[in-house]
């Protein structure tokens, strides 16, 4: 196999044409570089250099290591992406072996427990950050990146620009976190970002509100393994507990697939409980 002898910066910087042919974002350009500099500093060299089998005992370790699902995922992605379209050594799926995706439920919060952890974040900002995300479904890096303009008092809506996929989408504005919103407009005052950092024309750093929600949720007593991005699981089974349908909020949360959205289902305790046994609804005759 002839070997594509580019220049580190070279075909890093290949890596960077194929993803923006593709329309993908520069985070998932600095994602899949990072990965590829994991692979080279696993086996100290090149990633160019890397065999077949040298791949595939990467992979294993990772996974035995206890690397997260998505962790390996992404690895897949960014690999797949090199080594076939930047290098075009044509590598099959028995080289670059993707895990099964584990069937597992994610972690769900009720109204109160989040209630109750915003409640233990005392930076106005940041409560209104973690209000927003629950109270609309979105992702962090989505409300990090609204602006004033996306948020229509009038219609009671929020609109998303460049979500996940970079599709734009409209989802709702509840009327206690617009209040919030508002008090927040009057001491910060921002103008364009809603919720600017330090850096001039840049969003806060999701790092930031992932480490206050975390604090917020020891001070609050809640021992579930639950992320900021568990705000958006909850918002959804919140929602399909109160009857709202399924297509609706697939809508609202922006998935591609219904079937992603269906997914609630399995997490939502109330339709679960609603489902009468077998047994208790027999003929008692019978």
């Amino acid at each position: 196999m002839t070997q594509n002898c580019l220049t580190l910066p070279g075909y890093f910087q290949q890596m960077k044409v194929e993803i923006e042919l593709r329309g993908l974002s520069p985070q998932t350009l600095q994602h899949y570089l990072s990965h590829l500099r994991l692979l080279e500093k696993y086996f100290d060299k090149p990633a160019y250099q890397v065999s077949p089998d040298e791949l595939k005992e990467y992979l294993h370790h990772r996974i035995k290591s206890g690397v997260s699902y998505s962790n390996v995922n992404i690895s897949c992605n960014a690999f797949k992406l090199f080594f076939n379209k930047v290098l075009q050594y044509n590598w099959s799926d028995d080289v670059i072996i993707r895990p099964k995706r584990p069937k597992k439920l994610p972690c769900v919060l009720s109204k109160d427990e989040i209630l109750s952890i915003i409640d233990q974040v005392h930076n106005l900002k940041h409560k209104v950050i973690l209000l927003t995300t629950y109270s609309s479904g979105l992702r962090i890096s989505e409300t990090l990146n609204l602006r004033v303009s996306d948020i229509d008092s009038n219609r009671m809506l929020i609109r998303v620009n460049q979500g996940k996929g970079h599709k734009d989408r409209l989802t709702i504005l509840s009327l206690e976190n617009l209040k919030m919103l508002r008090a927040y407009w009057k001491l910060y005052k921002p103008t364009d970002l809603l919720f600017p950092g330090q850096v001039p024309g840049k969003p806060l750093a999701a790092r930031n509100i992932q480490y206050v929600f975390q604090m917020a949720k020891l001070r609050a007593g809640i021992s579930k393994p639950a992320t900021v991005h568990t705000l958006r699981h909850s918002f959804a089974t919140h929602l399909l507990e109160a009857n709202a349908d399924l297509r609706t909020i697939q809508t609202l949360l922006g998935h591609s697939d219904i079937s992603t959205t269906s997914n609630y289902i399995h997490l939502s305790t109330k339709h679960i409980a609603s489902v009468k046994s077998p047994l208790d609804g027999c003929d008692s005759d019978a």
